[in-house]
């Protein structure tokens, strides 16, 4: 059999053999013309490929599948989380099926409304018709196939925007309000080709919101992935976007940013308010200080959580008094303001049993740190009133446990009611 010494051909999408997959890395990795490329590069995507007829063999095995997947030896398997490709480019800014150009939207331009659920269900027909990734082709709803254009499609824009101009059609958030159908967005204006990307958020995988589901269009096709917060590289440079055009929970509405007023927070208080508060303290660098939670019963590890952030804005006195106010809410929503740092005032010298909040010690509670508290109350000599020994429900027994601990220290009164203070907490677990 002759082989040809050079033979022109266009690589097939789902080809795994080694030479469709360098043909298509080159052709994907390709920069713009208005980027710098060459306009050359873009005349000749249909590559020379030499081909000898020494009896090289191009393996559609095991080896075939990691090089169409761009991978080297040592890197992650396909089950797990792969990290895109440092570039991203992308197309230009045009209407559907990329014929002309098209202007930035003028504000007396009407935004076509969608809901969340549109946006999602959109996101989720390009994963699951695996549309292959591309700067210059079109899928056939018009939308251009990369980054920028499959969230064009997400938010029904009806034009094909790049990650310079999606910012006009949405309204900036704080990270701690993404909802689904949001998008995190990362422009680099210095150069669009290095690193400028865009994702649809679609939820945070757990309670710890250090990760998220992400829609997104990245080589070799649509996917959707966990995803660290905001993004594998130049995470702290995404920025998180609303769609202007999406019904129900838009900014500054209801109780997304706005301040829900001192009420909420303090001794008593027990509501979603604070639970949300403690994990935007978490997020900043409060984490040493919540034992477990955080909860909606407010509790020592919420005010001294809410001091350490304050202080680390350099406020004092009242000002840094452990419970939230207008602008301690507002940095914190908004992402602003300085992290709490790594040995901030405050931190318990023994963070394991920092103390949980009086909330979690009441007739009727059934929870981790009354059990906690009643082996510590046996390990100190304060455990004569068990029968049974101590278990998660808070009883009449715990409470006389503490009380003849609190005596012990010489208090009377209602310093000696028998209810765990931070106090009789400290002292206790010391």
């Amino acid at each position: 059999m002759t082989v040809p010494v050079f033979e022109e051909y266009e690589p097939a999408i789902d080809c795994t053999c080694a030479g469709c997959a360098q043909q298509r890395r080159a052709a994907a990795r390709a920069v713009p013309v208005r980027y710098g490329g060459h306009p050359a590069a873009h005349g000749a995507r249909r590559a020379l490929v030499l081909a000898t007829a020494a009896g090289v063999v191009l393996s559609c095995g095991a080896a075939g599948a990691a090089a169409a997947a761009g991978r080297t030896a040592g890197a992650p398997r396909a089950d797990q989380d792969p990290e895109p490709l440092p570039d991203t480019p992308q197309g230009e800014k045009g209407p559907l099926k990329g014929s002309g150009a098209s202007g930035p939207p003028s504000d007396s331009a009407v935004l076509r409304k969608t809901t969340r659920a549109e946006i999602i269900n959109r996101a989720k027909k390009w994963v699951d018709a695996k549309v292959p990734y591309s700067m210059e082709k079109y899928w056939s709803d018009g939308y251009r196939q990369d980054c920028s254009g499959y969230v064009s499609m997400a938010w029904n824009l009806g034009t094909n925007e790049w990650t310079g101009s999606l910012a006009s059609y949405g309204t900036r958030i704080a990270r701690a309000d993404l909802q689904p159908g949001d998008m995190l967005l990362f422009h680099n204006p210095a150069d669009p080709s290095k690193g400028s990307h865009v994702t649809i958020f679609g939820g945070w995988t757990d309670y710890t919101r250090t990760h998220y589901v992400a829609y997104e269009q990245a080589r070799p096709k649509t996917r959707k992935q966990s995803t660290p917060m905001a993004y594998w590289s130049n995470s702290d440079r995404y920025v998180a976007y609303r769609y202007k055009g999406v019904s129900g929970g838009s900014p500054g509405s209801g109780s997304a940013t706005a301040f829900p007023g001192a009420g909420q927070f303090g001794p008593g208080a027990n509501n979603a308010h604070v639970t949300r508060l403690g994990e935007m303290l978490i997020a900043r660098g409060a984490k040493r200080f919540y034992a477990v939670g955080p909860g909606p019963v407010w509790g020592e590890a919420d005010r001294r959580a809410t001091q350490a952030f304050q202080q680390a804005q350099g406020w004092k006195g009242a000002e840094a008094d452990g419970l939230p106010g207008p602008d301690t809410w507002r940095l914190l929503t908004t992402g602003t303001g300085r992290d709490i740092p790594a040995a901030a005032t405050g931190g318990s010298p023994n963070t394991s049993v920092a103390f949980p909040g009086r909330g979690y010690f009441q007739p009727g509670r059934s929870n981790s740190h009354v059990d906690r508290l009643g082996r510590q109350l046996v390990k100190k000599g304060y455990g004569k009133h068990y029968v049974s020994g101590p278990d998660p429900r808070w009883t009449e027994a715990d409470r006389r446990n503490v009380e003849a601990f609190q005596r012990a220290q010489g208090w009377r009164g209602g310093a000696a009611d028998g209810y765990p203070g931070p106090e009789t907490w400290r002292r206790l677990f010391a």
